[in-house]
């Protein structure tokens, strides 16, 4: 367990700031909208108290549980809100905080001395947004509880019971999310997400054990690491080659402590993640510009001097020094600053000058004594350097617009009428049969088709020169016209809608998967933005007598025939659909283009890290962990539609 860094957090350390008024009224200021991610939020924000006893040396143990009704337990043994009248607000302070905004042991100091819940409306925040909320304090001998509906005391804090001996303190807050504030039927807790949560926090949180348990369907993980983010780096690079032992550094400078993990491998994405006081800031913030910095400079620095680099030659750039990097930053500060209540950016200016000289003088001093490791660094920014440049040329070559016409489409392009990107889609077909089949039977007002031959570049084992001499990727690029990977611009997007539609069978799938990863690795905001879609073609086409139906699935198809009464009857007619060039223009409107009648689904990145390991999985150069997941996963891949 860590030090114990706090001394005093009774009820006279709890300080108001303001009232609860408008959290209900506007939720996106506080957990960042009403949607799935928001309701995990709900969550986080529960938990981040607990992290903050973790980190204050008091608790080393915090256990989630999602109820069979969704409602969510966090319990932990920490030690336990101050539950004592409250010398302001002449309540107990467990009420204080659980019902006003800005209300917590963190603003000066007493409580706590780092705390990623720094602004005080987390637990409020989600008190208000609860149908129900239930808190259990174990301190200062007894068992105390509080109930509320949407932020209101149902009562006053009782003490329940006497404490047990031996029976340790802690919190145990129980919450049910308002369903007047998350609607939708897709608004349900995500075991994975949450599992990546909180592997993440106990990587950064060493010594802290958090465990998640779903009772809806009986899923149990618990998360234990010793290694710190030294660890969390072997774990994400677990399907790579590397090409050093990791290195690691911890340094406190101005009571901020900076702790950064680095290691390169031969894949050609980056892999950069940034913490502050336990969070993961997804937009990164000044912790993160701090160790890119210090990064480039370094390996410039070293490479200088010992005249790896020519006199002639250029500075690495950073995009150089960042292919095939894995890193992570994880900074603790007494006073963060955060862009917003989410906490997804960190912007406290002193912390990008403390963590470029902790990370550059240490990272100098780890290629001086390990000059293999500098070496086969330096090669491979070299490489990097030599590839960049053809990649400027090619990216010349496919983005160059001459004096007398703007990019020039592709060929292939079946361009549709509607100039505004608004009203306009792009089908991305695979083959000219299924391109001449969505041609006739599109709405060429507002409907664009680009067939593609063949099977794309798999784009995750090549670097972006050549990625971008195949004439499949020149042509989406030119459609498109966004531009690629840091020169990607989504105001240039052609098409509102971009749409893969390929057959419902293996060589389909395998074709949607290398298209996918193309713009899951550049032309990420593309999917952020919510902009690409996957066409769900039907399976099935069913007829019988007068009666003629399309199935989606092999369930939608018995269901139907059972809704028929025709099971087993001969009459019947069932075709499979082996691919989308089976279908005439008609019955590819009906049932895969026409807006009243398909189905889309939203490509979306719920988690980017989680992501990137997939696709590094999957689609990457090492095969003995794509082949274990196949093996895995066997039986489940012969029971899928296919």
């Amino acid at each position: 367990m860590a030090e114990k860094v706090a001394n005093s957090y009774k009820a006279k350390d709890i300080q108001v700031l303001e009232g609860l008024e408008a959290v209900r009224r506007r939720p996106g200021m506080y957990v960042g909208g009403t949607d799935v991610k928001a309701l995990h939020h709900l969550i986080y924000e529960v938990v981040d108290n607990s992290i903050d006893e973790a980190l204050a040396g008091y608790c080393d143990s915090i256990y989630v549980t999602i109820h069979e009704d969704s409602s969510v337990s966090v319990q932990d043994n920490g030690r336990g809100i101050p539950v004592g009248k409250h010398p302001q607000m002449k309540k107990s302070a467990l009420e204080v905080v659980m019902t006003v905004l800005h209300a917590g042991g963190k603003f000066d100091g007493g409580g706590y001395k780092v705390s990623g819940g720094l602004h005080g409306v987390g637990v409020s925040a989600v008190n208000a947004l609860s149908s129900m909320c239930e808190v259990e304090v174990s301190r200062d001998g007894g068992v105390h509880q509080q109930k509320y509906e949407r932020g209101i005391p149902q009562g006053p804090v009782e003490q329940i019971r006497k404490m047990k001996k031996g029976e340790a303190s802690g919190t145990r807050v129980t919450f049910q999310f308002d369903r007047e504030i998350f609607k939708g039927e897709d608004i349900a807790y995500r075991f994975e997400t949450l599992v990546q949560r909180f592997r993440e926090m106990a990587f950064v949180t060493r010594g802290v054990r958090i465990g998640l348990k779903d009772e809806r369907d009986g899923r149990e993980m618990s998360f234990y690491f010793e290694g710190g983010i030294k660890s969390f780096v072997r774990y994400l690079n677990r399907n790579r080659a590397t090409l050093h032992d990791v290195f690691q550094v911890e340094r406190e400078v101005d009571d901020v402590t900076i702790e950064a993990s680095v290691q390169y491998t031969d894949a050609y994405a980056e892999s950069l993640y940034a913490f502050a006081n336990t969070i993961n800031t997804i937009d990164g913030g000044t912790h993160l510009t701090g160790l890119r910095s210090a990064i480039t400079r370094t390996i410039n620095d070293y490479a200088r001097k010992n005249k790896l680099l020519k006199d002639g030659d250029p500075n690495f750039s950073g995009e150089d020094t960042r292919e095939g990097l894995t890193a992570i930053v994880n900074i603790k500060v007494p006073e963060p600053q955060f862009e917003s209540q989410t906490k997804v950016k960190l912007m406290n200016p002193e912390v990008q000058t403390y963590t470029q000289q902790v990370v550059a003088e240490a990272f100098g001093e780890f290629l001086e004594g390990n000059p293999s490791a500098a070496k086969a660094i330096i090669s491979k920014c070299l490489t990097s350097a030599r590839a960049r440049d053809a990649a400027r040329k090619a990216r010349d070559l496919v983005i160059r617009k001459s004096a007398l016409e703007s990019l020039t489409l592709p060929g292939k392009l079946a361009d549709c009428s509607e100039k505004d990107p608004d009203k306009s889609e792009l089908y991305i077909v695979e083959g000219d049969s299924a391109g001449g089949s969505a041609k006739q039977g599109r709405d060429r007002h507002f409907q664009a088709i680009l067939p593609l031959r063949g099977k794309i570049l798999n784009t995750e084992r090549a670097r972006l020169d050549k990625i971008l001499g195949n004439n499949e990727v020149k042509a989406l690029i030119s459609a498109l016209g966004t531009g690629i990977g840091e020169h990607f611009d989504i105001e240039n997007l052609r098409y509102g809608r971009v749409i893969i539609m390929t057959d419902a069978d293996v060589d389909g799938s395998h074709i949607r998967t290398l298209l996918l990863t193309f713009f899951f690795r550049f032309m990420q905001p593309l999917i952020e933005s919510g902009h690409l879609y996957v066409a769900q073609p039907p399976l099935y086409s069913l007829k019988y007598q007068k009666k003629h139906s399309y199935a989606y699935t092999e369930a939608e198809k018995d269901n139907v025939l059972k809704e028929w009464g025709v099971n087993g009857d001969g009459k019947v007619s069932v075709s499979r659909y082996k691919g989308l060039g089976e279908m005439n223009p008609d019955q590819l409107w009906d049932t895969t283009m026409d807006p009243g009648n398909r189905i889309l689904l939203l490509v979306n990145i719920d988690d980017a890290a989680e992501a990137d390991r997939t696709f590094d999985m999957l689609m990457g150069a090492a095969v003995p962990p794509r082949r274990k997941f196949i093996q895995t996963h066997a039986k489940e891949v012969r029971n899928l539609d296919i």
